[in-house]
């Protein structure tokens, strides 16, 4: 049976966020209290609106634009360049079925090197395995927000050899939650050498200070923005993310759009009516409740960890931290996030699954194991939130929180 099997595909281990997502469902179901900090999803609704959106497109049922329903393309082309600044046409947008689709077509199609700042989300690198593209890390620091600096990135790519380069950045980070904070330092350096990058802005929306900036806003020309409806918009499920590929990268765009034909053909039609509403509303009510709520239960997860005992980062979008344990003594960090999980129910993530070596006690924390809409409908229009409202509306996180610090000071 293993000769019917790519040697690459048969190492490969199944996604770690859903991997961790399927054990705590199996602890939970034979009774033990888990905190679901391993798997990063919205915890709140999509806006009613939207849902109405494809509720009345249901009847939709016609294969759309490989390339992506036009009216869908022109109202995400258009919020980029007010939002974003940026000066994309319709033409330079792909719809695909989320954008982790579209990145693994992006891999296949690309020929050169990857070059992933440690730590990155979970499936750059594997995809990039199969795809038989030789990556190539760097290594980040908390001091740096866990980001390259510019001098790094110059080091790095003057030890590869090949010329062609994909850096992968993703701001709002997962899995640490911050930010980059040298966008054009890092931009200066990737026009010297001529990279691409791959710009991952799905947390976009989700920047606490509501002053995202871009990448693309220093290095418009080989930059690719990648985002969708996941995070924001809580809709992990529907399945819509897209690229904006700038038009001097147009034949990576037209081979792009060669894979998608021959692979998902098109997206959900209903779901991509829908995503018009999304991109065309005003929801800014909305966007502007679901960060408070994020940075308010964030910030006391960072404060009630932080000690002599944890090194951690406060976050700064998105919904992740990346809590380094200081005292624990484990072969691995994988092997500390079963003991944690064992013997607190609390779901992480080990750091090594993001790049980093093993060796380094750390961890991903998702602090969304909260009702969303309870939350977000209780607390909608209110000014300040305050512990009584965490406590309420999100009491795994207390208890999440103070479970995982119980079990660092008994180390």
């Amino acid at each position: 049976m293993s000769k019917l099997i790519k040697d690459q595909i048969k190492i490969l281990k199944p996604s770690a966020t859903l991997a961790i997502n399927e054990e705590s469902k199996r602890l939970s179901k034979n009774g033990k209290k888990i905190f679901k900090f391993g798997f990063g999803q919205s915890p709140f609704p999509i806006p009613d609106s939207i849902v109405l959106e494809l509720k009345n497109n249901a009847q939709k049922n016609t294969y759309l634009s490989m390339q992506g329903l036009e009216e869908l393309r022109i109202a995400i082309a258009n919020d980029l360049n007010k939002n974003n600044g940026n000066n994309f046409s319709e033409e330079d947008i792909v719809i695909g079925p989320g954008t982790k689709e579209l990145m693994f077509l992006m891999q296949i199609l690309f020929q050169g090197e990857i070059l992933l700042p440690a730590p990155s989300w979970v499936s750059y690198q594997p995809q990039a395995f199969i795809a038989k593209n030789k990556v190539h890390w760097i290594q980040t620091k908390n001091s740096s927000n866990w980001f390259p600096t510019p001098e790094q990135l110059e080091d790095k790519i003057k030890s590869i050899k090949e010329k062609n380069i994909l850096l992968f950045l993703n701001s709002p980070n997962n899995p640490s939650g911050t930010i980059c904070e040298d966008l054009e330092g890092i931009a200066s350096v990737a026009k010297k050498h001529k990279l691409i990058i791959l710009s991952d802005e799905i947390y976009s929306y989700l920047t606490f200070d509501d002053k995202y900036k871009s990448i693309s806003n220093f290095y418009p020309e080989r930059t690719i923005v990648s985002s969708g409806l996941s995070k924001w918009c809580g809709a992990g499920g529907w399945r819509l993310g897209f690229f904006a590929i700038p038009e001097p990268l147009k034949e990576l765009r037209d081979s792009l759009k060669i894979l998608c034909s021959e692979s998902f053909s098109s997206v959900s039609a209903p779901i991509q009516f829908a995503a018009i509403k999304a991109y065309r509303g005003d929801h800014s009510i909305y966007l502007k409740a679901v960060r408070k709520i994020l940075a308010f239960v964030g910030n006391y997860a960072y404060e009630n960890l932080k000690s002599n005992l944890v090194n951690i980062t406060k976050p700064q979008g998105g919904f992740y931290l990346f809590p380094e344990f200081t005292n624990a003594k484990f072969a691995s960090s994988s092997e500390m996030c079963k003991d944690i999980l064992n013997k607190t129910g609390v779901a992480l993530l080990p750091g090594s699954d993001f790049g980093l070596n093993s060796s380094k006690m750390i961890a991903r924390l998702s602090y969304t194991d909260f009702d969303g809409t309870n939350f977000l409908n209780n607390t909608l229009g209110s000014n300040k939130l305050d512990n009584a409202d965490l406590k309420k509306y999100a009491p795994n996180i207390v208890d999440g929180i103070n479970a995982l610090k119980e079990w660092s000071n008994s180390l």
